[in-house]
């Protein structure tokens, strides 16, 4: 099954019918769960709004799909984290029940066809991924360079500067050094390289491999947001697609879908003229573009944008990902005292969690297939991407995880107004060649989206963050 996240997501309204909507304080480009926060915190302001949005539907990488026992899924993001207090704060506004992730049981971990089941530990900065090193399945030498490799990046990420990451010591040296360059330097050893390999392709970094960015980026990000927070602690009860309808009832602005932002025009009386696909045009005192740097891009600027913003666009892909869900009637792997979160180095699939309900009814695993995995994955055609996820499936956890009752698949790297997932990553030298344009205004031309928080990017703590940071930074321009 390919992506489906047009045609059976609930969050969708209809385009306004007005082709000239009357001038507004502040235009918000995209209608993410970002987009819809600022929106919403302009407007507690005092001020009017209007949001664009070039899909169809609301929520961009927020979006749920219902299954058996009508029971709901998020397509996109879908934890909790410990220390997403925001996030915590509007899911408690908006009256939703959360439940905590299935951790208990034991995890499983493959490494070159060696399977173990093991405890799962909660001390992250001490173990592989939240296994005990003596529990790995390789030889000692090779389990004490893993354990000293990532003692000596958690050292480096204790150094850089998360705000203001071109600061950081010897940060120019860090950002031409790639990744796969810094720890191969530091150790030959494949299973060290592992746990490096795991934040750049799952570790909500985003999607990517150790070639494709710096050591200081991948610190910056784990600095920024740092697994030992446990940022996947709780889901939601009717999951978080929800919310960016709840967020647009809250909105008195117009929200205009199938309107993609095509322009943004500045006036001889120092208003914005925004152009959109509908054919509406937009006057406004600022605006506030809440999409991640890549799909900036899309957008004309009149005049344009200085070139440290265009760079900074220009080197900020977005991550290769894919989300599959398993389902099954009930979550077996449970009475085997198992708890579905399995890694390892297997052909296709990363890493899979439990998603189910706390009652196991239905039983849900959420399978993710990153990076360069992802792209070859997205080469293949429906039926052999199937098999070779339910193979790798049945590697992990048994012959049972073969036969799901319902199959969801979906290659953000597909989405034409996401093109990717989880996040963006910035290449080699960006941080210190572009990286002071990150949070910048252009004029009133401000910026939001997940991309733009410099604590927990890449999540919905990090989304909202943006948001309302948006929102504080158009009102004291126009103060």
């Amino acid at each position: 099954m390919g992506s489906t996240l047009t045609s059976r997501s609930e969050a969708q309204i209809q385009p306004a019918k007005s082709v000239e909507p009357r001038a507004v304080d502040v235009v918000v480009i995209g209608a993410g769960v970002s987009g819809l926060i600022a929106a919403r915190a302009l407007e507690k302001q005092g001020k009017s709004a209007a949001v664009l949005e070039a899909r169809q539907r609301l929520g961009g990488r927020c979006v749920r799909q219902q299954t058996i026992d009508q029971w709901w899924l998020d397509l996109g993001g879908q934890w909790v984290g410990k220390t997403h207090y925001l996030f915590k704060s509007l899911i408690a506004e908006l009256g939703i029940k959360t439940f905590d992730s299935y951790f208990d049981g034991k995890t499983v971990f493959v490494w070159n066809g060696k399977r173990v089941v093991v405890p799962t530990l909660g001390d992250w900065n001490d173990t592989f991924l939240a296994v005990a090193y003596e529990d790995l399945p390789a030889p000692v030498e090779e389990r004490e360079a893993a354990r000293q490799l990532h003692r000596k990046f958690l050292q480096l990420v204790e150094t850089v500067d998360a705000k203001q990451p071109w600061l950081s010591p010897n940060a120019r040296r860090l950002d031409t050094q790639t990744i796969e360059s810094w720890m191969r330097g530091e150790t030959d050893s494949e299973l060290a390289h592992y746990i490096l390999k795991w934040y750049t392709r799952v570790g909500g970094s985003g999607g990517f491999e150790p070639g494709d960015s710096s050591i200081l980026h991948l610190a910056q990000t784990q600095k920024a947001s740092p697994q030992n927070e446990t940022p996947e602690a709780l889901l939601l009860y009717g999951a978080v697609g929800q919310i960016p309808s709840l967020l647009a009832k809250q909105i008195k602005g117009e929200i205009r879908t199938n309107a993609a932002a095509q322009a943004i025009t500045l006036q001889s009386d120092g208003s914005y003229i925004v152009k959109a696909a509908d054919g509406s045009n937009h006057r406004c005192r600022a605006v506030v573009v809440a999409l991640p740097p890549a799909l900036r891009s899309r957008i004309v600027f009149e005049p344009g944008l200085p070139h440290r913003f265009s760079g900074l666009q220009q080197r900020s892909p977005m991550g290769s990902m894919f989300k599959i869900f398993t389902i099954y009637p009930t979550a077996w792997w449970r009475d085997k005292g198992l708890n579905g979160y399995a890694q390892g180095n297997l052909q296709t699939v990363e890493l899979t969690a439990d998603s189910s309900p706390p009652s196991g009814k239905p039983g849900i695993l959420a399978s993710f297939v990153a990076a360069d995995s992802a792209v070859k994955l997205g080469l293949k055609n429906a039926k052999d991407r199937r098999e070779l996820i339910l193979s790798d499936l049945v590697q992990f956890w048994g012959p049972e995880a073969g036969n799901p009752v319902d199959y969801i698949e979906v290659n953000w790297g597909e989405e034409a107004w996401t093109t990717g997932a989880f996040t963006s990553y910035l290449t080699p030298g960006t941080w210190t060649t572009f990286g002071q344009a990150w949070q910048e205004p252009v004029g009133r031309v401000v910026w939001a989206g997940t991309e733009s928080s410099s604590r927990w990017a890449g999540y919905y703590e990090g989304a909202i963050q943006a948001g309302y940071d948006a929102a504080k930074t158009v009102d004291s321009l126009l103060s």
